[in-house]
């Protein structure tokens, strides 16, 4: 589904990495690894369309992303560091916001998936950073974009959200979608096979 071919990004003097090559077929999930400042969160935007590598070419179904972009990030969810949500919406506003064409039991249903019963007509910035985290993570429960991308996405969830986002990424790969993420936490046991691609610190550029 995503091919990405001699990756380079470069920040400021550092080479983040270098000729970077992999592929992410259907029914892959795939951690992007590395200590802080290897570059985690500089790939993913790069594979969100969100930032140019300074070398090589991110494809998504043999055709480079930047010449298809419309059709890419309707295929793609991106969850950054940032959960991307209104603050002076609601929940249940936000999630209408991204998902117009879902009914009311249905957004109710994701807010319910991320232990938010109740919250729909509360604010987002009223409420706690892991409760925005969770309004913008009830976004999986609700799309059907095949490939996901995510940073951070188990960053201030507790024990059973984190079970309960394994679960989803697990079932989500079993019906052939895509999920690319980073954690700096230690994945829990999955059904599912989960391949790593660590990235280490270079020399200048």
């Amino acid at each position: 589904m995503l091919e990405a071919t001699h990756l380079t990004c470069i920040r400021g003097e550092r080479t983040l990495f270098r000729d970077l090559n992999f592929t992410v077929a259907a029914g892959d999930i795939v951690q992007i690894a590395g200590a802080n400042g290897a570059g985690k969160t500089s790939l993913l935007r790069i594979l969100a369309g969100l930032s140019r590598a300074e070398q090589g070419e991110v494809c998504w179904q043999q055709q480079p992303i930047h010449r298809q972009r419309e059709n890419y990030h309707a295929a793609m969810l991106w969850i950054g560091h940032q959960p991307g949500i209104k603050a002076t919406l609601t929940a249940g506003e936000n999630l209408r916001f991204y998902h117009p064409a879902h009914q009311e039991e249905a957004l109710l249903d994701a807010l319910d998936a991320v232990n938010l019963t109740g919250f729909d007509d509360v604010a987002v910035g009223q409420l706690s950073a892991g409760q925005q985290r969770r309004v913008a993570l009830a976004r999986l429960w609700l799309t059907a974009a095949p490939l996901w991308i995510l940073d951070e996405p188990l960053t201030a969830i507790d024990i059973d959200g984190v079970a309960s986002l394994m679960a989803l990424f697990t079932r989500h790969a079993d019906n052939g979608g895509s999920i690319i993420l980073t954690t700096h936490q230690s994945l829990p046991a999955s059904s599912r096979d989960i391949r790593k691609i660590s990235l280490s610190m270079t020399e200048p550029a």
